[in-house]
């Protein structure tokens, strides 16, 4: 995950501050996490899991007779530091991606070389001039009327359209160790149409500027050995997916976490009267 300019980190998740000074915005990344239901995470902490106590098994069985309680606190740590990881990792590739899309200097990162090759691949077989095609990296889009904010990875003209004609992109970048290019999940498609139909981007000197017309949505995703663009369906039926998502999660961030129990009748003083 990035650290967009005005966003910062709740108990509920990622929220942005509003420069023009309204409410604060929840994130479209918190939305669906807390909105969507992630059905993979469960079978894929179990996986690492179990795969770890397999590998590891002679260390395991001697330490469960004697370091019982540590081990497994280290063995419910292992689907938690491998996301860590995955994420630090990801946010290290997106930073690059910026910095090499606004053709400045970036620090060397011998773990996000090899996808930052498949990013200058990407954009030679696309014949991409940064200078005339990028129109904007990490720039953040505002729905002040529903309540939330996110950030885009890029904007950008790709000739994609009828006789080899540009049309605009808004695509966001996916990285992964070990899931092909070619995959995506559905809540991408959510992520991008929340982008496409903000009612304003926040410009470098926070002021309001215009969405620009986006054409087409999609995911670039990028592995150590390949890429894909992959288009996403980011259009007004999944804006209105989004949104269910997002009354759901503004729902929850504000319901209480407990409610007074119901006590039953205090019982009648009076004598009952027996039937005759």
């Amino acid at each position: 995950m990035t650290d967009p300019r005005h966003a910062y980190d709740t108990e509920h998740g990622r929220y942005y501050h509003d420069p023009a000074g309204g409410p604060d915005l929840v994130s479209v990344t918190n939305v669906l996490s807390a909105g969507v239901a992630k059905f993979a995470l469960v079978p894929w902490a179990v996986k690492l899991t179990a795969e770890h106590c397999v590998d590891n098994r002679l260390e395991v069985a001697r330490r469960a007779l004697k370091d019982r309680t540590e081990l497994l606190k280290e063995i419910k740590r292992v689907h938690r530091d491998a996301r860590d990881k995955a994420s630090d990792l990801g946010t290290r590739i997106h930073h690059r991606a910026e910095k090499m899309a606004l053709l400045a200097p970036f620090e060397p990162d011998p773990q996000v070389d090899p996808y930052a090759r498949q990013l200058t691949l990407f954009w030679q077989r696309w014949g991409v001039d940064l200078e005339a095609d990028l129109v904007a990296a990490e720039i953040t889009f505002a729905h002040r009327r529903l309540g939330y904010a996110g950030t885009g990875d890029k904007m950008i003209w790709l000739r994609t359209g009828p006789r080899r004609r540009k049309q605009l992109w808004l695509i966001d970048y996916k990285t992964s160790a070990t899931r092909p290019a070619s995959s995506v999940y559905p809540e991408n498609a959510m992520q991008l149409a929340a982008l496409r139909y903000a009612e304003v981007v926040w410009l470098p000197d926070d002021t309001d500027g215009q969405v620009p017309p986006i054409e087409r949505t999609g995911v670039l995703n990028l592995r150590q050995r390949s890429h894909a663009l992959v288009p996403m369906p980011g259009n007004r039926r999944t804006f209105r997916a989004f949104r269910g998502a997002l009354e759901t999660t503004k729902w929850l961030h504000a319901a209480p976490t407990a409610y007074p129990a119901l006590l039953p009748p205090a019982a009648d003083p009076r004598p009952t009267r027996k039937a005759a």
